[in-house]
Parts: structure tokens; sequence; C-alpha cells
């Protein structure tokens, strides 16, 4: 059964890099790398520490045994866990299909797109964040150790701050037309 949940989990970084080579492919630059961004480069060390340890007890790497003793081990939880990632990514794929050109990974101070406040950014301000929490929480509900309960915390406090980061950026940018956004849609759901 976690196999499954890795398969997800590998589907989901071909969709990030899929629509990054497409973009690339049309001149389009998807990862931002003006100004060192602390947040995001911590998120990404969270991320690769999260799954590392979530794969260590499945694919014997290298870690404590005792940081990976699973809170439960169900079927019927890693069937929910399943089903939370599989939904997670057509969520996903609906979100890149409406970003269009303008997907970016870190914020794209030179942008000239225009907001995009349809399809599922109708539903929420942040569907590629929501996507990734939701994911992560279907990742840790399979492999359920307390390190990757504090993995698991720690992503979502960051997915937050980057979000913060990146709310503030979106009014300055895109001002009136934002806040009016904002007011018809949460932040998350």
């Amino acid at each position: 059964m976690k196999q499954v949940i890795i398969i997800e989990l590998v589907v989901l970084a071909l969709m990030v890099v899929t629509k990054a080579i497409i973009l690339r492919l049309k001149g389009i630059k998807t990862i931002q790398n003006g100004r060192p961004d602390t947040n995001a480069l911590a998120l990404l060390i969270i991320i690769v520490c999260f799954v590392y340890a979530s794969l260590s007890g499945v694919l014997n790497l290298p870690f404590p045994a005792v940081f990976n003793k699973p809170f439960w081990d169900s079927m019927i939880v890693n069937v929910i866990a399943i089903l939370i990632c599989a939904v997670s990514l057509i969520w996903f794929g609906f979100t890149l299909i409406v970003f269009g050109n303008s997907f970016r990974i870190g914020i794209d101070e030179t942008t000239t797109n225009q907001l995009i406040t349809d399809g599922t950014f109708a539903l929420s301000r942040n569907p590629v964040f929501l996507t990734f929490i939701a994911f992560s929480v279907g990742f840790w509900l399979a492999f359920s150790t307390m390190v990757n309960l504090a993995f698991l915390v720690l992503l979502i406090l960051m997915v937050h701050r980057q979000i913060l980061k990146e709310e503030t950026f979106l009014k300055k940018h895109y001002g009136k037309e934002y806040e009016d956004y904002c007011k018809k849609v949460r932040r998350y759901i």
C-alpha cells in the first residue's frame, strides 16, 4: 500500500518538473532566483528531510529506527492516505492548467501576467500550497512517525510563511484587484 503513496509522490514531482520544462521551452523562467529567499530554501530542506525520513523505513535508508516507529499500521488509514494524495494530485493538475504560463517557483517580481482568479483559484487563493499541505497530510498518514509529524508541522508553518510573503507582494503588485479578490476568496479554502 505504501508503494502507491511513493508512486503518487513521484507523480507529483513529475507534474512540477514537466510544467517547469514546458514553460522553459516557451522561454519562461519558472524558478525565480533573484534575491536569495531563505524561506523557500528552508521549505525545500524540510520537504527533502520529510520525504527522506518517510522513505527511510520503506527503502531501508540510514535513519535511527527509534524515529521510524509508526503511530499505527492500518489498512484503512493507508487507503485514506492514498485517497487524500490522489485528490491532491487531481487538484494540482487542474491548478497547473488554470495557471497556464503563470506558474512560478518563488516570487516573480517582474511578472506582467494577469491575476488568476478562476478555476481552483476561485475556491482558494493558494491552491498549489493547499495541494502540498493536503498531500503532505496524506503522506504523513501513511508514514506516521513522530519525526514525520514534526516535519509536517514545520512544513505547514513554512508554507504559511511563504503564503504571507507572496500575499505582501501580490497586494503591492496588483493593488485593489488583489484586495477585492481577497474579500471574495479565502486564503486556504
